[in-house]
C-alpha cells in the first residue's frame, strides 16, 4: 500500500491536556508551513504554530497553470520536487509540514511520500480531496468532511492570542465615550460592499454617533474606496480615528481596545478573531449569500457572542470563544502519536 493510502490508525501517546505541555512536546522540532503565498492562507498556520511556540519555515509554493487546473487531486509541479535546486520543497525535510489552500494540498501529499511517511502532515481547512491527504487536518464544522483524523471546530485558527492582545496599545487618544471598533472587510467570492450597503452603515454609524459611541476603525485591502473615504469622513467629523494606512495597521488594538466591535460579515476570520476577544460582536451584513457563511454565523449567535447589527450597539459579555489553542493541543497529541507509531518515542 503506497503513503498516502494506508489507513489512519492512532498509536498510543504520552497523554498532552494543556498548550503548555504541546509546548514542550514540540520544542525544537522544525515546521514548513506550505501555501501559495496568500495572507488568508498564511494567518491560520501562524497562529497556530506561534500558539505553539514553533516558528514556521514559509514555503511558498508557484505551480504553473497547467498543473494548478488539476489540483488538489493532480500531482505538483515538476519543476518545484524536492530534489531540484530552487525548490520550496528541498530538504533537508521538517519533522511537520502544514499545508493551507487548495494549491497546497497537492504539495502537502508528495512531501508525505518523498520523505518516506517520516513528515507528519497538517492541512488546514478542507483540501476538497479527502481526508487522507494528510495525516491530520483541521476544518470549519460548517464545512462537510470529516473522518477519524479531522479535527472541526466553529473558528478558524488565527494569531490573537491573548497575550498579543493584552500588550496591544491603541493608537488613539480616549476621550471618555465607547469605543466601536469597525473591522471592516469587503468585495469576496460570495459578497460585495454595494452603494446600498455603503449607505446603510453610514446611516446606522451615524445612530450610534448620536448614541455616545466614538468610532474608530481600519479597512481591509478588499474595502472599496468609496467605503473607506466616507468612514474616514465620519470619524473626522465626530471625533473619531480611522486608520489612514500609513505606519503599522492597528488592527490587534482594534480588537483588544474597542468596547465593541462591528465586522462586515463575508469574512469568517474577521468575525473568529472577533469572538476570541469576549467583546461585543456586531455583524453588518453585505449583499450576496453563502451557506457556509450563515451557519458559522448561527454558531456565534447561538454561542451568545454575536448580533446584527442595527445601530445601536449592544453592552453584554460571553465566554471568549478561541480554538487556536485546542487545535494546538490535538495536533501534539496526533504528532506523538505519529512518532510513536514509527517507534521513534
Amino acid at each position: 500500500m503506497r503513503v498516502g493510502e494506508r489507513e489512519f490508525r492512532v498509536a498510543p501517546s504520552p497523554e498532552i491536556r494543556s498548550l503548555a505541555e504541546a509546548r514542550e512536546a514540540l520544542a525544537g522540532k522544525r515546521v514548513w508551513l506550505v501555501t501559495d503565498g496568500k495572507m488568508g492562507d498564511l494567518a491560520p498556520g501562524l497562529g497556530l504554530t506561534e500558539r505553539l511556540g514553533l516558528e514556521a519555515e514559509s514555503r511558498v509554493v508557484a505551480p504553473r497553470r497547467l498543473f494548478t487546473a488539476f489540483m488538489p487531486w493532480g500531482p505538483i509541479d515538476p519543476r518545484e520536487a524536492p530534489g531540484l535546486a530552487g525548490s520550496p520543497l528541498a530538504p533537508p525535510f521538517p519533522d511537520l509540514a502544514i499545508g493551507v489552500g487548495r494549491r497546497a494540498a497537492s504539495y502537502i501529499r508528495h512531501l508525505k511520500s518523498a520523505s518516506g511517511g517520516r513528515i507528519f502532515t497538517v492541512f488546514l481547512r478542507d483540501p476538497r480531496s479527502g481526508a487522507r491527504i494528510a495525516d491530520f487536518l483541521w476544518v470549519p464544522l460548517h464545512d462537510r468532511l470529516r473522518g477519524p483524523n479531522v479535527m472541526t471546530t466553529l473558528t478558524t485558527p488565527h494569531r490573537f492570542s491573548p497575550e498579543r492582545l493584552a500588550s496591544a496599545v491603541a493608537p488613539w487618544t480616549p476621550d471618555g465615550r465607547p469605543v466601536l471598533g469597525l473591522l471592516m472587510g469587503g468585495t469576496s467570492k460570495d459578497f460585495r460592499f454595494s452603494p446600498d450597503d455603503e449607505m446603510r452603515l453610514i446611516a446606522q454609524l451615524r445612530q450610534a454617533i448620536g448614541e455616545g459611541w466614538r468610532l474608530v476603525g481600519t479597512p481591509s485591502r478588499r474595502t472599496p474606496q468609496s467605503v473607506t473615504r466616507a468612514l474616514s469622513t465620519l470619524c473626522a467629523e465626530t471625533g473619531g480615528w480611522f486608520w489612514n494606512g500609513e505606519g503599522e495597521n492597528p488592527y490587534p488594538a482594534l480588537l483588544a481596545r474597542s468596547d465593541a466591535l462591528l465586522v462586515t460579515m463575508e469574512s469568517t476570520n474577521m468575525l473568529g478573531e472577533a469572538v476570541a476577544t469576549g467583546r461585543p460582536v456586531l455583524g453588518f451584513r453585505l449583499t450576496g449569500k453563502s451557506r457556509k457563511l450563515d451557519e458559522f454565523w448561527r454558531g456565534l449567535v447561538e454561542a451568545g457572542a454575536a448580533r446584527l447589527f442595527q445601530g445601536r450597539p449592544e453592552r453584554y459579555s460571553y465566554e471568549p470563544i478561541d480554538a487556536t489553542g485546542i487545535i494546538a493541543v490535538e495536533l501534539a497529541r496526533r504528532f506523538l502519536a505519529h512518532r510513536a507509531g514509527q517507534g521513534q518515542i
